[in-house]
């Protein structure tokens, strides 16, 4: 039987600081270190497209950051794009955590197994309490998962948008049109 080695956040800082990832693309989900898959071109060209997009409907209201950690207990994953409480000055020594996190976002073409899966667990068991899924296909229409209801470690929701409009649980005000979401 294979022991992994379990990761504490802290253990995970030091070795960053000690710049033993300096050269590597790593996150740490759920006490693992994960290697991160590289960025292609269409999910640079989405990332920041649905950033731009957010920061208009949400100026003022919330922070949106583009592929940034956030701390969890035993995880330091580095979501696509994370929907956070302002102001943006309390992030200068830490990286939002649960409670300062209104949404986050993964946008998948490689990775969806593990976006689906192992980050839609880690994100529910720290109470994170909407979680979205964005799959790209390039052979069939694109869609958005929305996870939501985080109860024990489990998302009690999830909805699947194909097109139309999506309103966030934080902002019922908002409504994200999910052909923007591609543009």
């Amino acid at each position: 039987m294979k022991t992994l080695m379990q990761w504490k956040v802290e253990e995970y800082h030091q070795l960053i600081q000690l710049g033993i990832f300096r050269d590597r693309r790593v996150e740490l989900l759920e006490g693992q270190l994960i290697k991160m898959a590289p960025e292609g071109p269409t999910h640079a060209y989405l990332t920041g497209g649905i950033a731009n997009y957010l920061n208009r409907l949400l100026s003022g209201m919330a922070l949106v950051r583009e592929a940034h950690p956030i701390t969890l207990a035993n995880s330091e994953p580095e979501p696509d794009i994370a929907i956070v409480k302002l102001p943006r000055g309390q992030y200068r020594d830490r990286h939002p955590g649960p409670d300062d996190i209104f949404w986050l976002i993964e946008i998948a073409q490689s990775t969806l197994d593990y976006d689906l899966n192992d980050k839609k667990k880690a994100y529910a068991k720290a109470g994170i309490q909407e979680y979205w899924v964005l799959e790209i296909n390039l052979r069939q229409i694109n869609q958005v998962h929305q996870f939501l209801k985080p109860i024990r470690g489990i998302y009690e929701s999830e909805k699947i948008y194909r097109t139309g409009k999506i309103i966030p649980c934080a902002f019922a005000n908002i409504e994200v049109d999910v052909n923007q979401l591609w543009q």
